[in-house]
């Protein structure tokens, strides 16, 4: 049997003329505001008229069937501006879903609007001198009743053609189908899956049927929680992607930020509300910005609108050339490191000891000079802060390292000293993969602390394992470094590859 091509009264975006639309079976022509040829056989079946001369036949249509000529009622018979068939449409809309349900009268008249409908019906049946009939008694004589496209080709320029295939690629919103008003994946898209085979049988019992509503009742909120999502995107325009995007780029980032965050309270509010809700926030946000902006002049001596731009103006050139003066520290530090890295490879001895000591002493006050101290890390209550002495949480908290990881560098570089009987700054560093400079604070540390030696001071190497090791630990040689508070003497070979990971 042919399909159906009156097409049911769906959810339209403001100002689209949607109604009941027919269309030839056959080629697909447009037949709503034309003549049809409407089979009296096929349920629903409708042919252009020259699909009909040429005796079409489709599916279980035959061209000899009995057909009737259809055409629009244009004409007016109760006021100018709506046809007959405007007038039908009201009645059967009103009829379908109830008395006073103008949004889904007005989408299945298609052309007028819920409070044109509304007004017609209280003024044309209810308001009538003949009521509960309408005035029959006015003369029209041959006129015809103008539909909105009309009254809009008089008012509006003509833009451009609307796209007449629904497919996915046909908006600028991915996946958005303009035709059908649908999206490729709806919310809730598998609600259907679990409907889709389901039969209510004759021989069902009692609970059967009963469940079986129950997972209508489920699938029905599914469609309204649907329903309602695809309003709110119509109603708000989010459609328009690329016009909502510009807009969005037009303000500064402060505002985006803060527009974002009041997002949520779209769901809560009409259209409007939220517009003036919004309004009211950015408004709020200028006038704390405007009020911080004049303590800050007032606090700085400054009286008059006049000094405060002056006083904008050179507050902009200052860090401008702040941000120049940082740079250019940065480049120097970076030559003086070079110079002494190249100093350091071609010099030995005591001067190049010292001089590589006067260089980093140098970029070190610099690096203090254009880099700022971070902020200590608060430990207390932290995992194994119990096994660290006072030193050491002091340590920790300015580095920014938790005591566990800690304890980590700790046993490993103090077993890496016990085993060979001298630990460099470069074999800290290998061991240690974290930053640098981290490790060689820690290293200093432990130097200054006395668990571990420097290597102008070299101590013959004691391997953990062997009886000899064991003998100094049991007799307290000095020659061993003492364990450290939480620190388990125990064989630890190879490198440690464990990033320690701070709070930055």
């Amino acid at each position: 049997m042919p399909q159906s091509n009156a097409k049911k009264p769906q959810a339209v975006m403001p100002g689209d003329e949607v109604g009941q639309k027919f269309h030839c079976d056959n080629c697909q022509a447009n037949l709503t505001d034309g003549v049809r040829i409407s089979c009296s056989e096929c349920a629903e079946f409708d042919l252009c008229v020259t699909c009909f001369s040429r005796g079409v036949e489709i599916g279980t249509h035959k061209n000899d069937h009995a057909y009737r000529v259809v055409t629009r009622h244009r004409f007016p018979i109760f006021t100018e501006s709506w046809s007959a068939d405007e007038e039908l449409l009201l009645i059967d809309g009103l009829r379908q879903f109830g008395m006073g349900n103008w949004k889904d009268a007005a989408d299945h008249v298609g052309t007028k609007s819920k409070e044109e409908c509304e007004r017609h019906y209280n003024s044309v049946y209810v308001a009538s001198d003949t009521w509960p009939l309408p005035d029959t008694s006015r003369d029209f004589g041959m006129a015809l009743a103008q539909t909105a496209g009309e009254k809009r080709s008089r008012t509006t320029a003509p833009g451009k053609p609307k796209v007449l295939s629904s497919q996915p690629s046909n908006h600028e919103i991915v996946g958005y189908m303009p035709g059908r008003l649908e999206f490729e994946t709806e919310f809730e898209n598998e609600a259907e899956q679990v409907v889709k085979d389901m039969v209510i049988n004759d021989d069902d019992s009692a609970e059967e049927i009963e469940l079986k509503h129950i997972v209508m009742k489920i699938y029905n909120n599914k469609l309204d929680r649907r329903l309602y999502r695809k309003a709110f995107i119509f109603d708000r325009g989010l459609l328009e992607f690329r016009k909502n995007q510009a807009i969005e780029k037009r303000r500064p980032k402060d505002e985006r930020d803060l527009l974002n965050k009041i997002k949520i309270f779209a769901r809560m509010q009409t259209r409007d509300d939220f517009e003036a809700f919004s309004t009211g926030v950015l408004n709020e946000h200028t006038l704390r910005q405007r009020i911080a902006q004049l303590q800050t002049w007032r606090r700085n001596g400054i009286t008059t609108f006049e000094d405060g731009a002056q006083y904008e103006s050179e507050r902009s050139q200052r860090l401008s050339r702040r941000a120049t003066t940082q740079r250019d520290s940065a480049h120097l530090l970076e030559r003086l490191q070079k110079i002494v890295s190249a100093r350091n490879m071609r010099e030995a001895g005591t001067e190049s000891t010292a001089t590589a000591t006067a260089a980093a002493t140098a970029t070190a006050t610099l690096k203090q000079t254009t880099r700022k101290t971070p902020n200590t890390l608060d430990i207390e209550g932290a995992d194994g802060i119990n096994l660290l002495a006072d030193a050491e949480k002091e340590l920790c908290s300015q580095l920014r390292i938790f005591p566990r990881p800690y304890l980590v560098v700790k046993q490993t570089l103090l077993s890496e000293y016990a085993r060979t009987g001298s630990l460099r700054r470069l074999r800290a560093r290998e061991l240690i993969r974290i930053d640098a400079n981290k490790t060689s604070r820690i290293y200093d540390f432990f130097v200054q602390s006395g668990w571990i030696k420097a290597p102008d001071h070299p101590t013959m190497p004691l391997a953990l394992g062997s009886s000899t090791t064991a003998g100094a630990l049991a007799a307290g040689d000095a020659s061993v470094p003492a364990a450290a508070p939480g620190f388990s003497r125990h064989t630890t070979s190879g490198s440690l590859d464990f990033p320690i990971k701070s709070e930055q």
